[in-house]
């Protein structure tokens, strides 16, 4: 496993533990529920669950010799926190307050998040390939 594979999945563990404490929370203090509730759903879908879908997808998909992406790993782990991580600061913050400066960190949150998917897709599609294409590229490094 690479560097950005291993930290992808231990992120999302991070992430599945605070989804959990934060649904807690919403028990204990249920007034914090509509301020924090989009940001639970983020937290779990997005911090969990896409981050481990990404860690294991790079782990165990196929790659050649030849098709090393550390580099697109690493641009898609820095995005994918940083969009999270700001979300989640963002947003309970623009709905208790309404201000535009939450609201504008919260769209560059979701613009974080979505170059994070892009460059994640345009990473996958380079190892998705059939049975007959891998055997060929590993031929051909041999040779």
């Amino acid at each position: 496993m690479s560097r950005y594979e291993v930290l992808l999945i231990r992120a999302a563990l991070l992430y599945l533990v605070a989804t959990g404490l934060l649904g807690v929370l919403f028990f204990v203090y249920p007034v914090l529920t509509p301020y924090f509730r989009v940001t639970h759903v983020h937290l779990g879908l997005v911090g969990f669950f896409l981050s481990m879908v990404m860690g294991v997808a790079y782990w165990l998909m196929p790659r050649p010799k030849r098709l090393r992406q550390e580099g697109l790993e690493a641009v898609t782990f820095y995005l994918l926190n940083a969009g999270l991580l700001l979300r989640l600061v963002a947003e309970p913050w623009w709905r208790y307050t309404g201000d535009a400066l939450p609201r504008a960190l919260s769209v560059t949150s979701g613009l974080l998040l979505l170059a994070a998917m892009i460059v994640f897709a345009y990473a996958m599609q380079a190892r998705v390939k059939t049975k007959e294409a891998i055997l060929e590229l590993r031929r051909k490094s041999k040779g």
